[in-house]
C-alpha cells in the first residue's frame, strides 16, 4: 500500500520515477524527460564539481587515498553506504553521485563481442541472453552517436558495421611500444575506443590528455554521465533530486509499483508517488533495495520470485603487467581510458584449459607515487633512500597492460543484507559474499603470462604483475539478471520485472553473463532499450486511463 504515515511527506505524482542517476539512470531519465514525460531521478549522492576532483592538484595521488578513494568503505562520505565484504574475496568499488561511478571509470568503450550472448550455446557453460549482438547494435550506435566516441572504424575482432563519430585518441608513444608488440607476436589489436571527444561534443570539451581519467575529469572531456546526459535531460524537463536515499519501492494492493519511499539528508521521509519505477543503483545497490522492499505480499523481496535477486554476482576480475623501460615514453598522457585494446584471448580456446577469457588493454602509468607503489615488490635498498628518485622518475616510462577477466555467474556469489553494517540512515548494508572461481584463476593467470610476453617483445627493463586486483574494479554485474522464463530471471529483456509490470530495471544487474568487455557501454544501451520500452508502456497506459 502507498505509505500514508503522518510523518512522511507526500509528493505528486509523476510519470517515471528513476532510482539512481548513474549512467543507466541519465540514460533512462533523458529519454523519458524528452518523450515529454514528467520525470524524476532520485540521487542520494550530489553533484560533482569538476574543479573539486583530485586532479586539479598536485597532492592529487594524495588525495585520492581517502576522500576521493574507489572503495566507499575507505571514504565514507554523507552520500555513501557501506559495504559487508566480510565473506568476499574482492572489494567492489562504486561511487554516488548525479554520474555515479562514471566519474571515476576510464571511458574504455567497447561493445560486448557476439559471442557473449551465446555463452550457453557455445561453450555449454552459464546461459544464453535473451537478446543478441544485433539486437543491442541500434541501441550502442545512438549512444554511441550523442556522447561522441572516439575510435577507429571496423575493429576486426567484430562483425561489420562497428562505425564511430570521432576520430580516435593518438596512441601516444605508450600505444605505439604496445602495439609494435603485439604485431611482433601476431596477436590482434586496435586502437583505443574511448567515451572521450577527440573533439568538442555538446556539453564535452575536446580531451586534454591529462591522463587521470579514473580520477575524474578536470577538462571536461571523459563522458561522465553529470556532464553528457543529465544535464540534457533537465533542459528537456527532467528533475534531479540529490542527496535522497531511497529505503524502499513501495507496491499497491493491485501489486503495482505505486513509487518509492525516500530519506533526505536531515533524517525526514517522502514518499515519491509514480505511474513507472526503474531502478538503477548498480549490481550491488539495486538488489539490495530490491530485498529492502520486502513485504507481507513479497517476503523475499521484490521481484523475488524466482530467487533471483542479488544471486550471480559478477565482478569482473582484474589482472595487470606493468612494464617499465629505458626509453622516455611520456606516460603521464592519456586517455587513460585504453591507448590500443587486445581481444586475442577473449573466446574459448579449450587448449588453454578453462571457458571463455579475457580482454587486453594497455594504458600510461601517470603519477610516482602510482610508480613507488608498483615498484614494493623489490627489496628495500632497491627502493627506499637515493633509490627513491630514480623509481618515480620511471612514471614516464612505464607501460600497464590491463585485462578484465570473465567472471562466469554463480549462484552463490550474491548480494544479500547485512546484520553487521548499516548506513546512516539505520539501513541494513549491502553484503557481498563472492569467491573466485577456479576457471577464472586459472584465466587471471593465463593472462598475466600473455601480458609479461607483450612486455617482454617490447623489450621492458622491469615487468611487474599482479594476478588480482582485490579493489577492482567497478564492475558490478548480474543480481537480477533478465530472461524469458520468470522461474530463473528477474526481468524481461526489456528490463522489465516479470512479477511487477511497472517496475523495471536498467543497469548491470540485468547482465546474463559478464564477458570480459568494460561493460558501461553496453549498460548504456541497455538503458536506452529499457527507457524507450518504459516510454511506451507509460504511455500507452496514459492514453488508455
Amino acid at each position: 500500500m502507498t505509505s500514508t504515515d503522518s510523518d512522511v511527506t507526500q509528493h505528486d505524482v509523476v510519470d517515471v520515477l528513476v532510482i539512481g542517476a548513474g549512467p543507466s539512470g541519465a540514460v533512462v531519465t533523458h529519454t523519458a524527460a524528452t518523450a515529454g514525460l514528467s520525470t524524476l531521478c532520485l540521487e542520494q549522492g550530489d553533484w560533482v564539481n569538476p574543479s573539486d576532483f583530485p586532479a586539479n592538484h598536485p597532492e592529487w595521488e594524495l588525495l585520492i587515498q581517502h576522500d576521493w578513494a574507489h572503495d566507499p568503505n575507505v571514504r565514507a562520505l554523507p552520500s555513501d553506504y557501506p559495504v559487508d565484504v566480510t565473506e568476499s574475496d574482492m572489494w567492489p568499488v562504486m561511487f554516488n553521485a548525479v554520474g555515479g561511478s562514471s566519474i571515476f571509470y576510464g571511458a574504455e568503450w567497447p561493445r560486448l563481442l557476439p559471442s557473449d550472448f551465446r555463452v550457453k550455446t557455445l561453450d555449454g557453460v552459464a546461459d544464453d541472453w535473451p537478446i543478441s549482438y544485433d539486437d543491442l547494435k541500434p541501441y550502442h550506435d545512438e549512444v554511441d552517436e550523442f556522447i561522441g566516441v572516439s575510435g577507429v572504424d571496423g575493429d576486426t575482432a567484430y562483425p561489420e558495421g562497428l562505425e564511430y563519430p570521432l576520430p580516435p585518441h593518438p596512441l601516444g608513444k605508450p600505444g605505439m611500444k604496445a602495439a609494435e608488440a603485439a604485431n611482433t607476436l601476431g596477436w590482434h589489436w586496435w586502437p583505443g575506443t574511448n567515451a572521450i571527444p577527440s573533439q568538442k561534443n555538446k556539453t564535452l570539451e575536446q580531451c586534454g590528455r591529462w591522463g587521470v581519467c579514473e580520477w575524474g575529469c578536470p577538462q571536461g572531456a571523459k563522458a561522465s554521465f553529470d556532464l553528457i546526459y543529465m544535464p540534457q535531460a533537465q533542459q528537456a524537463g527532467a528533475r534531479v533530486e540529490t542527496g535522497a536515499r531511497v529505503r524502499r519501492i513501495v507496491t499497491g494492493d493491485d501489486g503495482r509499483a505505486a513509487g518509492a519511499e525516500w530519506v533526505d539528508r536531515t533524517g525526514a521521509v517522502h514518499f515519491q508517488p509514480a505511474r513507472a519505477v526503474i531502478v538503477c543503483a548498480n549490481g550491488i545497490g539495486t538488489p539490495r533495495l530490491l530485498l529492502l522492499s520486502a513485504d507481507e505480499k513479497h517476503p523475499d523481496g521484490l521481484a523475488n520470485s524466482s530467487g533471483q535477486v542479488g544471486r550471480n554476482l559478477m565482478l569482473h576480475p582484474n589482472c595487470t603487467a606493468i612494464g617499465y623501460y629505458e626509453d622516455n615514453l611520456e606516460s603521464w598522457r592519456g586517455p587513460a581510458g585504453q591507448l590500443i585494446h587486445s581481444m586475442q584471448f577473449y573466446d574459448t580456446d579449450t587448449s588453454r584449459g578453462f571457458v571463455r577469457g579475457a580482454k587486453l588493454h594497455a594504458l600510461p602509468t601517470p603519477g610516482p607515487l602510482n610508480t613507488i607503489e608498483t615498484h614494493r615488490q623489490l627489496d628495500f635498498d632497491d627502493l627506499w633512500g637515493p633509490a627513491i628518485h630514480d623509481v618515480a622518475r620511471a612514471a614516464s616510462n612505464g607501460i600497464l597492460w590491463a585485462a578484465n577477466v570473465e567472471d562466469l555467474p554463480e549462484e552463490h556469489n550474491r548480494v544479500t543484507l547485512s546484520t553487521e553494517e548499516f548506513d546512516a540512515d539505520g539501513l541494513p548494508a549491502p553484503k557481498v559474499e563472492y569467491r573466485v572461481s577456479e576457471n577464472t584463476r586459472k584465466i587471471l593467470k593465463y593472462t598475466v603470462d600473455r601480458m609479461v610476453e607483450l612486455h617482454e617483445a617490447a623489450g621492458a627493463k622491469q615487468i611487474f604483475t599482479q594476478e588480482l586486483w582485490v579493489d577492482q574494479p567497478g564492475h558490478l554485474l548480474g543480481t537480477a539478471r533478465m530472461g524469458d522464463d520468470p522461474t530463473t530471471s528477474v526481468v524481461d529483456s526489456y528490463g522489465r520485472a516479470h512479477d511487477v509490470d511497472n517496475l523495471y530495471i536498467a543497469d548491470g544487474s540485468i547482465f546474463v553473463t559478464s564477458g570480459s568487455a568494460n561493460p558501461t557501454c553496453t549498460i548504456s544501451a541497455l538503458a536506452l532499450r529499457v527507457g524507450k520500452k518504459v516510454v511506451d508502456d507509460v504511455t500507452a497506459r496514459k492514453a488508455s486511463a
